[in-house]
């Protein structure tokens, strides 16, 4: 019988969550500005609650953000927000209170370009069933900078390694590796001319079906950096597998699906619904629309 379906699509790969990006902050106050007043998000309400770290849910995904000296990412952070127009006000809103940093934004159409106050770049996009499929709020991709040449490599890595379905392309900005990180989400390195400033230890997080496994080939390669617990580890130098040439650096935390952080529902405010703008039962925000019977 001749299933009418493209059965492949639904393949994830070994890589089954994107958890977080992890960047410091110097003042706390001025990253809750930002992420909170600023991009509309919410902050964990259950974890990191103190005034030395916050963790900020974006969909299903995180920003965690401890208190340091400032890390940058070599990249971009793509962000979907289901309401751009209100982004835009808000970021304009607390612009006065942000003086003085690297902070800024600007609009192009339903793309929102925001840089944080010590200059990690966030592109927003409006949902676009095309690109995004039903998301609403998350995090679909987080954008390395590499060098040129390297996105054969990096792919190759992440297929052999990491067990993923890694691929390289060509669009309008250039050559990339896409890896894919989840449901919707993906690690996008992207092939630059541009200098790249030192790694300043800035790290992803993501979550494997296959933990061990993973863990082996790294070990193999002496590329584990450190062994946190029974369910995490981490590794940092994405290498060609041919020489051991170091293609790109950036901090992994691997976590096995048996961590008590996997999977774990994150609490998203509508932000639209602070002050008088309260409606009760109102309060979230849908992370992605339901699927049309």
């Amino acid at each position: 019988m001749h299933a009418p379906f493209h059965r492949a699509d639904e393949d994830i790969g070994n890589i089954v969550e994107f958890g977080h990006a992890n960047i410091r902050v110097p003042d706390q106050q001025q990253a809750l500005l930002f992420y909170m007043l600023g991009l509309g998000l919410t902050r964990d309400p259950y974890q990191r609650t103190g005034v030395d770290n916050a963790w900020i849910n974006v969909g299903s995904s995180q920003f965690h953000l401890p208190v340091g000296p400032a890390q940058v990412l070599r990249g971009v952070v793509g962000l979907v927000m289901p309401d751009v127009d209100a982004l835009a006000a808000r970021l304009a809103r607390v612009a006065p209170r942000l003086a003085g940093t690297q902070f800024a934004f600007s609009r192009q159409g339903d793309t929102v370009y925001a840089t944080c106050p010590w200059g990690n770049r966030i592109r927003v996009h409006a949902p676009d069933p095309a690109r995004f499929g039903r998301l609403q709020l998350g995090m679909p991709y987080v954008q390395i900078d590499t060098a040129l040449g390297s996105a054969t490599g990096i792919a190759r890595f992440y297929r052999d390694v990491l067990g993923t379905q890694a691929h390289t392309g060509v669009d309008s900005e250039g050559v990339y590796a896409r890896v894919p990180a989840g449901l919707g989400e993906s690690l996008l390195f992207r092939e630059t001319a541009r200098p790249l400033p030192p790694y300043d230890g800035h790290h992803v997080q993501i979550t494997v079906a296959d933990f061990s496994g993973p863990h082996q080939r790294l070990l193999a390669r002496g590329l584990v950096t450190e062994e946190s617990d029974q369910s995490q580890y981490r590794f940092q130098d994405i290498t060609d597998l041919d020489s051991g040439q170091v293609l790109a650096t950036l901090e992994h935390e691997v976590r096995s699906m048996r961590h008590p952080m996997y999977a774990r529902r994150l609490v998203n405010r509508d932000p639209l619904r602070d002050g008088d703008g309260f409606a009760s039962g109102y309060e979230d925000m849908p992370i992605r629309l339901p699927e049309r019977s």
